[in-house]
């Protein structure tokens, strides 16, 4: 890898890495059991930031566009996801959240073209494995519902990865202007469902608001700025294997924070899964079938962070 792109993956590997502290931002600062509160009071006010920098809305059928990758990158993802952290053992979570690279490159082949090598498949199944010995306990409790919406969830970002690369971005716009459209498109679905389902927002503490604006402004504005800059450069595939720095952080995050201790099979796991996302960065090659000719996409979902039981991490 070139000093370049080598840089790149480092800055993008940030935007895991802070959602790898979003489990324990949210039980320590945030109101607990509304989950839909969360995702919107999130998305929200990020979005809305970021239109305030660009003052740039959508053109013709970017509007549309903007929509569907609104929805499923943020307003259909963050509800499965916290499902499923509600639901599921954290490690059983952080299990199926390591699909991503796997699920992307199953759909890159049909939209993009993009035919994964033998070396990104296995690095993928590695990369899964070592978050399982990471995160996943023996006795793990399983929940059809959990699961379903996990996997659904993973999915649907997977397939909100891919059609953004292969959208591409429109002329004009930057980074932030993508993002921030995406964040509100997925507002306006999540802020009337928290109402409808959870009700009125409770009164927020002092502590509430310093969470809200860390997720805010780190874990989402900035976040995932720096994560889609990482998939414009470096392509969906190799920018998913970056995803798996999430569950090493918030593992480390339980180390620092609530001290937790590793096993040695956990400390295998944690190298495995470094591994796998050093090897996944090897760039991915089309297949003869020539695609339209795109402007690299900058939209990608959050790898999930799910709750942990107790020492890994989850959002």
């Amino acid at each position: 890898m070139d000093r370049k792109r080598a840089g790149i993956a480092a800055t993008a590997a940030l935007a895991p890495a802070a959602w790898g502290t979003t489990y324990l931002v949210t039980t320590q600062l945030l109101p607990d059991g509304r989950p839909l509160l969360l995702a919107a009071l999130r998305a929200l006010p990020a979005g809305l930031l970021l239109l305030l920098i660009g003052r740039r809305l959508p053109k013709g059928r970017w509007w549309g566009r903007a929509a569907v990758l609104g929805m499923l990158n943020i307003g259909l993802f963050f509800p499965l996801m916290f499902v499923g952290a509600y639901r599921l053992p954290g490690g059983v979570a952080a299990t199926i959240g390591a699909i991503q690279p796997l699920l992307v490159a199953g759909f890159s082949i049909g939209v993009l073209r993009v035919r994964p090598g033998r070396r990104a498949v296995i690095a993928g199944l590695v990369g899964v494995g070592g978050v399982a010995l990471l995160v996943l306990k023996s006795g793990a409790r399983l929940d059809g519902v959990g699961i379903a919406s996990m996997v659904a969830g993973i999915s649907l970002m997977a397939m909100g990865t891919v059609l953004t690369r292969r959208w591409g971005r429109p002329e004009g716009a930057t980074l932030l202007d993508l993002t921030g459209w995406q964040l509100l498109a997925g507002s306006v679905f999540l802020v009337p469902l928290a109402a409808l389902v959870e009700g009125a927002p409770p009164a927020l503490s002092a502590a509430n608001l310093a969470g809200f604006a860390y997720l805010g402004l780190f874990g989402t504005a900035l976040a995932y700025s720096l994560w889609f800059r990482g998939i414009e450069h470096l392509g969906a595939g190799p920018a998913s294997f970056l995803g798996l720095i999430n569950p090493v952080v918030a593992t480390l995050g339980g180390l620092l924070v609530l001290g937790q201790t590793l096993t040695p099979w956990q400390v295998l796991g944690l190298l495995l899964a470094l591994a796998a996302m050093l090897v996944g960065q090897a760039p991915t090659r089309r297949t003869p079938t020539p695609a339209p000719t795109t402007t690299p996409s900058t939209a990608a979902a959050e790898p999930p962070t799910p709750r942990p039981e107790p020492a890994t991490a989850a959002r």
